[in-house]
């Protein structure tokens, strides 16, 4: 027989459609187009595909007659990627006939925007006015909800006792299987336990299943359970089966919970035939599961700091073959990434003032090496107005400040811990871009640090430029051993690693920039997720508009 790591059977891991996301469109004050009526408002919603600079038609939504205030009922629907900068733009048109051709009607107005702009914004209400062919053309208001779904986990264990004996030497090695019932009478599996080996009395352990998954959130609609005895061959063999359902279920522990496994062929050709052995649930809770969005719709910020390496092994930023070099024609790897994972991220984030650090250079005007100096020279306020700012205050940092070294971590990451550390009720959550060649030099520290920052609202996205060897990046990312400092062990993964030569090599910049930034924020939601579950932080109510206060890195006081 094989060890029960071997036999444990786990349901393979399905990809999840992303998340959609349904907008309603509203305008007021549109321009009066007809002599004798209102205008006939049309809403057009195009896409821009990444790669492109064209926008492609989506849908359009319904036409209202006579009014230049339209509360659109037609929703668009799209998939919402946290990871992508998907760009938007809206068209109203005043119809005058029933052709499709856009360029027969009157154009109203136009709006370009993000769909992360849109939920970003407070409450998930986006107005903007419309640029179009007067002065005031009116405004448009877009209001983001997600899909409405059952988000539902089911938490459940169950023990068997006195199961059929199946193996000739042995007991029998029990698991069970579950199956949702489909629309057509038809069953189709969505949960195994684990095995358990040489047991007639199995109890197994606690699993979770959402509620969409083992019924499509019907709480009447049919579960098929089976049990089977483990085979190393893959035939194994049935020992009953029973059916319930999750309203009964969610009963908990009770007499109706207790079932009977019946074996068909049996059943049909013993006359005494009880059961081949009982099923009891131990224990069955169910809670709902916040998404993303929940968090962000409650008001939870996103606090973005950037912290840029300035050491020596980047080389002379006046020379060429410098990481730093500025070419007048081709931004060098440290924007590209800037850019990159800046523009999804400012979206989420109501005022734009993002933190810009530098580390391992001599800063004037003493010339000492600082692991945490300022990009703008302010000795108070690392704050930079937008992903701009931030480029601003890097290229002004290169010719003031002299690359030096060595590579440290963990001072940038504790400095951004620290302010995490006071931020423990899910209203903000604090992400780390750190761009560096990769020579680090306190890879002991750095770990203490991320071991530290794991319990914190925070996330690291280290972007490694030039072409050293980043095996000890690839350590830090913890994809394959979580990381771990003086024996503890991280509890969550919070740092994602990408080398930005995987990006290079095509004439396109802009479709380079946005696979890096999908590769480098796709895990962030799950982790803003993970930690707001681990700590039972639940989303808030939608908050009111209203200036949202701000605490500076360098004071400490709310701004």
């Amino acid at each position: 027989m094989a060890d029960v790591g071997d036999v444990n059977m786990m349901l393979l891991g399905q990809s999840i459609p992303a998340t959609k996301v349904e907008l309603t469109v509203s305008c007021r004050k549109l321009l009066d187009m007809d002599t004798f009526s209102k205008s006939d408002p049309l809403c057009v919603m195009y896409i821009q595909t990444t790669g492109s600079e064209t926008y492609k038609e989506y849908g359009r939504s319904e036409v209202i007659m006579n009014t230049l205030n339209p509360d659109f009922v037609k929703k668009f629907v799209i998939d919402y990627f946290f990871e992508e900068v998907q760009k938007l733009k809206f068209e109203l048109y005043d119809v005058d006939s029933k052709s499709q051709n856009l360029k027969k009607h009157d154009f109203l107005g136009k709006l370009f925007c993000t769909l992360g702009e849109i939920m970003g914004s407070s409450g998930c209400k986006l107005k903007k006015p419309l640029s179009g062919p007067a002065k005031n053309s009116g405004s448009i208001i877009i209001k983001g909800e997600e899909m409405s779904d059952c988000r539902d986990l089911m938490t459940m264990q169950f023990k068997g006792e006195h199961l059929d004996k199946k193996d000739f030497l042995g007991k029998s090695d029990p698991f069970l299987v579950f199956h949702r019932c489909n629309e057509d009478g038809t069953f189709t599996i969505c949960h195994k336990t684990e095995v358990i080996k040489n047991t007639l009395n199995p109890n197994w352990k606690p699993f979770n299943i959402m509620l969409r998954a083992l019924c499509n959130a019907d709480h009447d609609r049919t579960i098929k359970v089976e049990c089977f005895d483990w085979n190393r061959d893959g035939s194994h063999d049935l020992i009953g089966v029973f059916e319930t359902n999750t309203r009964e279920l969610s009963r908990g522990p009770c007499l109706t919970n207790n079932y009977q496994l019946i074996h068909p062929k049996k059943q049909a050709k013993k006359k005494g035939y009880r059961n081949s052995g009982l099923i009891t649930l131990l224990s069955c809770k169910t809670e709902p599961q916040y998404t993303f969005l929940d968090y962000i719709r409650g008001g939870c910020q996103l606090s973005f700091t950037v912290a840029i390496d300035f050491t020596a092994s980047n080389g002379d930023p006046r020379q060429p073959t410098s990481l730093h070099y500025m070419n007048p024609y081709t931004p060098n790897a440290y924007l590209r990434a800037l850019w990159a994972v800046g523009e999804v991220i400012q979206d989420y984030d109501h005022d734009k003032l993002f933190p810009a650090l530098g580390f391992g250079a001599r800063v004037p005007p003493t010339m000492q090496t600082s692991h945490e100096f300022f990009l703008n020279g302010s000795p108070t306020d690392p704050f930079c107005v937008g992903v701009e700012g931030v480029v601003a205050a890097y290229q002004k940092a290169l010719s003031t400040v002299q690359l030096y070294g060595p590579t440290l971590f963990a001072p940038i990451i504790n400095h951004v811990a620290r302010f995490a550390a006071a931020k423990r009720d899910g209203s903000e959550y604090f992400i780390l871009l750190i761009i560096t060649d990769g020579c680090i030099c306190d890879m002991d520290h750095t770990k203490e640090a991320i071991v530290n920052a794991a319990k914190l609202p925070m996330s690291i996205i280290i972007v490694g430029v030039g072409k050293e060897d980043f095996t000890k990046m690839e350590e830090l990312d913890g994809d394959d051993v979580r990381v771990s400092s003086k024996g503890q062990f991280a509890e969550r993964d919070i740092v994602q690693f990408v080398p930005f030569r995987d990006f290079e090599g095509g004439d396109n910049v802009v479709v380079s920039q946005a696979r890096l930034a999908k590769e480098v924020l796709a895990e962030i939601p799950e982790q803003i997720t993970s930690h707001m579950k681990m700590r039972n932080i639940k989303p808030r109510p939608p908050p009111s508009p209203s200036l949202t206060s701000r605490q500076s890195f360098s004071t400490g006081v709310l701004r």
